[in-house]
């Protein structure tokens, strides 16, 4: 993932004119509480690719751990600014980072359907694989079969949650999956495909 591309989308655009820009980013937190409660421990979230989103704001106000991971400095420093110490922060690459401790969660809207080379894809799992606990969950949103073929000028891979359940299957258990309708700030309506995934012992 470049971080130039990404750094200058955000560096130049407003946190609201983006096409993937949410208020509330409401079916994540849905889906990340659902898939590890609160009131468990130590509920550890990585938010991959997690630009200038509010989940880590939502996600800290109950009682969960949050890192926000994103090849941009200027996207991670938004989030800062709002944030303070209260969340861990990473800027990397996402495939050439190595994981130093392990998460209850791994959060992704809409990295993974950047990753149109089927190697990246294969290298994203391991990644995943690596970072989640045994028994943790992968909550993953990509772009529909009927979604867009590009965001942000570059190319995208499209998911239904079949293709996301057998590209991680070696060490993922499909649990959920839902469709959802994301419209961006300009009216435009673009189909999601989320899953929740299990990982094995």
């Amino acid at each position: 993932m470049s971080e130039e591309h990404w750094d200058r989308v955000y560096a130049t655009k407003g946190r609201d004119d983006v096409s993937w820009y949410q208020a509330v980013p409401a079916t994540s937190v849905r889906l990340v509480t659902a898939a590890i409660p609160a009131t468990a421990a130590p509920r550890r979230v990585i938010d991959i690719g997690a630009g200038a989103s509010t989940l880590a704001d939502e996600l800290l106000t109950r009682g969960y751990d949050v890192t926000v991971l994103d090849v941009a400095p200027s996207a991670v420093a938004s989030v800062k600014a709002r944030l303070d110490d209260r969340a861990t922060y990473l800027i990397t690459d996402l495939l050439e980072w190595q994981p130093e401790t392990t998460y209850d969660v791994w959060h992704d809207r809409a990295v993974f359907h950047f990753l149109t080379d089927p190697t990246a894809q294969t290298a994203y799992v391991h990644l995943a694989a690596r970072a989640v606990r045994a028994g943790g969950v992968v909550v993953l949103g990509t772009f529909a079969p009927d979604g867009p073929t590009a965001c942000s000028g570059l190319p995208t891979a499209r998911h239904d949650a079949d293709s996301l359940a057998a590209l991680f299957a070696d060490y993922f258990e499909l649990v959920s999956s839902e469709r959802d309708e994301h419209t961006t700030p300009w009216g435009a309506v673009q189909p999601f495909t989320w899953v929740t995934l299990s990982r094995r012992p």
